[in-house]
């Protein structure tokens, strides 16, 4: 009896260990992040252009529940837009929107408590708050302009009203993040947004049938361990 008491403690001492060894205690941050953005129209029918470059700025929570698995939810302002080509001219067009975005990703990571590589994935929501053009001619009246490209290209699309403001996609980047101490660490991360929501009216009279963004960024970000 004596030994099957033993026994029993020393069973019930190595499934405490065990459990001790696996649990893997969460962990919440808040942090910051800014960089910079490389940004197009997705139109159909295609429209010659060029990446427009802006910046977006935001603040990030992030909840790590197991070893390698966590959640980000971020609030970001991001600009986006594009830039018209007009090759051997010196006609000059760009049209920027900014939105306030809504990303909601999973976070997968795998490293040391030194060093840990990222990836990063899921849908975002956006808001457009603000919008401007850019451009060295009236591009209201382009078909009076004296040289001005018309031929084999679309220009509907220099004058058109945004039709929606609202904004959905799916982004996902890779990046890297480093420890300073426990609780502050620095991350470098490089995202890729495809939007599936049409600026411009895409009904069968108007000229596009498809008009969403997409978006390059490359972004520095803080993290300060709260838990």
């Amino acid at each position: 009896m004596k030994r099957l008491t033993i026994i029993l403690v020393a069973l019930v001492c190595l499934c405490q260990a065990l459990k001790a060894q696996t649990h893997y205690e969460g962990r919440i941050s808040v942090g910051g992040k800014a960089g910079a953005t490389l940004s197009r129209m997705q139109f159909n029918p295609s429209v010659p252009q060029r990446f427009l470059p802006g910046m977006m700025f935001g603040g990030t929570f992030r909840y790590i529940e197991e070893r390698h698995f966590g959640l980000i939810l971020e609030l970001n302002v991001e600009q986006r837009g594009w830039k018209e080509l007009y090759e051997d001219t010196d006609f000059h067009y760009q049209r920027r929107f900014t939105y306030v975005q809504l990303p909601m990703l999973t976070h997968i990571f795998f490293g040391n408590n030194r060093m840990k590589g990222f990836f990063n994935a899921g849908p975002e929501l956006g808001y457009m708050i603000a919008h401007s053009t850019s451009a060295n001619f009236d591009y209201a009246h382009f078909a009076d302009i004296e040289g001005f490209p018309t031929a084999n290209r679309h220009n509907e699309q220099l004058n058109l009203d945004i039709n929606s403001r609202f904004d959905y996609g799916i982004s996902a980047g890779l990046g890297m993040e480093l420890s300073m101490t426990p609780r502050h660490s620095f991350s470098l991360e490089g995202r890729f947004y495809y939007g599936l929501r049409d600026v411009f009216s895409n009904h069968k009279k108007d000229p596009f049938s498809g008009s969403s963004g997409m978006s390059i960024m490359v972004t520095l970000g803080y993290f300060y361990q709260l838990k």
